[in-house]
């Protein structure tokens, strides 16, 4: 490991340099990964937040960690972690990797390319956060009482994600965000809080690294046990789907790991009660995420007066006298977000929340039942996922979750339908958008659960 090389504002003139030998490269490069946020809008230009020499560039083998802005039209421009492996020529299993060939600046005639890839700069990540060290504005920390063993042998993820993640012998898994901005993490905050509760349906944290920039500090990456073994809950959803097999043991069970990781959250956590000062506010958004959305997708527009009820019904009982309960949440529950493990057992993973979302309104209390809401509407994407669509799975798997949810809670979900369709119309709303404008093909899914919400006969 070595040195800080500058940061945006030093006196050096290293950084500078390699940001404008990299920048054509980066260009034609960062808008390709799935990771990147400002699809359809063409980069710009990039400035430099942060960079660090993990490794001399002079070397066999460079490594740079790179903290940047990417630049964009109508936007202030969004800041990207980078960890840049620098080499003479890639070997062939690191084609996937390439990044460029620098031609000018302090790297020309060398090869760049992704170094989560690559063996050597990811067993260094790990030995960072093993030693507790400290390079440059790069720091690491890390539960004490959690032993990281030395010589892992890494493997990149490979699916698509919003962020990267690399597996260390079956035995941790380093989650590096992509996007980044200065602040608390709900990644990190959420299952360390957890985790001072007692709560065993979320790994705790091991280690994690972060990043002092000025005034600054951004959370960069966490280290968490695997579950060695474990089958995601989109998987598991669809395997039993092919084979005809009914799946409400499994929801019942998601619905009380939820339940558990809700009640520690609210015993960790404060809470705070919502009346209409609140529900007012969080209504009009709510409307105006459906007037836009009509507007984008014509589909959308018969069924918008039926579904602005939805919204406005909650309002009212709001202005009845009507509280409910917040509290921080997940933000982003589905089956992909759910972990089964061989033994049975039920793990809640991926706490940073909706990333298209401010971290601020990520951090907000909401109700719990913005995540049933979630969780639901996963069942239905599921049960539209197959060969033959299966709308009765998903209305069985709904209720079995409902229920398991009751059983560790107290309390039901459906007992308060308004407050559910609420939530369950926005997040459809949203669907309907991304699926218009990514995956056109899909649409049907949310469209026809918009058909049922906007049904008369709902409350």
């Amino acid at each position: 490991m070595a040195k800080t090389v500058t940061r945006s504002g030093g006196s050096g003139t290293t950084s500078p340099h390699l940001l404008a030998s990299l920048d054509p490269l980066l260009r034609e490069w960062l808008p390709r990964q799935r990771w990147f946020a400002g699809k359809g809008r063409p980069v710009t230009g990039f400035s430099l937040v942060a960079a660090t020499e993990l490794l001399p560039a002079g070397a066999r083998l460079g490594l740079y960690h790179l903290l940047l802005r990417a630049h964009q039209p109508d936007g202030p421009g969004d800041r990207y972690q980078l960890l840049i492996g620098v080499r003479e020529a890639l070997p062939p299993r690191l084609a996937p990797a390439l990044i460029g060939h620098v031609t000018d600046g302090p790297l020309a005639g060398r090869t760049v390319y992704d170094a989560l890839y690559d063996t050597r700069p990811a067993e260094l990540l790990l030995e960072a956060l093993r030693s507790r060290a400290r390079i440059g504005a790069l720091r690491c920390e890390g539960d004490p009482e959690q032993e990281i063993r030395s010589g892992l042998v890494p493997r990149l993820i490979t699916a698509e994600q919003s962020n990267s993640s690399v597996v260390y012998g079956d035995t941790f898994i380093l989650k590096l965000f992509r996007r980044v901005a200065p602040g608390v993490n709900p990644d990190l905050e959420l299952p360390l809080a957890l985790a001072r509760e007692g709560c065993p349906r979320v790994p705790a944290p091991t280690a994690w690294m972060e990043m002092d920039v000025d005034t600054d500090a951004y959370v960069l990456g966490v280290l968490q046990p695997y579950v060695q073994g474990a089958t995601d809950g989109w998987e598991l959803a669809l395997r039993e789907l092919a084979k005809g097999e009914d799946f409400g043991a499994e929801a019942r069970a998601l619905g009380r790991a939820t339940a558990e990781v809700h009640g520690a959250l609210a015993r960790a956590l404060p809470t705070v009660t919502l009346g209409p000062a609140q529900i007012r506010p969080m209504v009009d958004g709510m409307v105006v995420r459906l007037e836009a959305a009509a507007q984008a997708v014509p589909a959308l527009r018969p069924y918008a007066p039926a579904l602005r009820t939805a919204f406005t019904a909650l309002a009212d009982l709001a202005a009845e006298g009507h509280t409910w309960t917040a509290q921080r949440v997940h933000g982003d529950l589905h089956l992909g977000q759910c972990l089964q493990a061989p033994s049975g057992q039920w793990s809640l993973i991926d706490f940073e929340g909706e990333p298209a979302r401010p971290p601020a309104e990520r951090r907000m209390p909401q109700p719990a039942v913005r995540d049933v809401a979630g969780m639901l509407r996963s069942f239905d994407y599921a049960a539209h996922s197959c060969e033959r669509p299966a709308p009765g799975w998903a209305h069985a798997c709904r209720a079995a979750y409902c229920s398991g949810y009751a059983e560790a809670a107290g309390r039901d979900p459906r007992t308060d339908p308004v407050l559910l369709r609420a939530f369950e119309t926005d997040k459809a709303v949203y669907e309907v958008v991304y699926e218009a404008r990514h995956r056109p093909d899909w649409l049907p899914v949310p469209l026809s659960a918009i058909h049922r919400l906007a049904a008369p006969d709902l409350p």
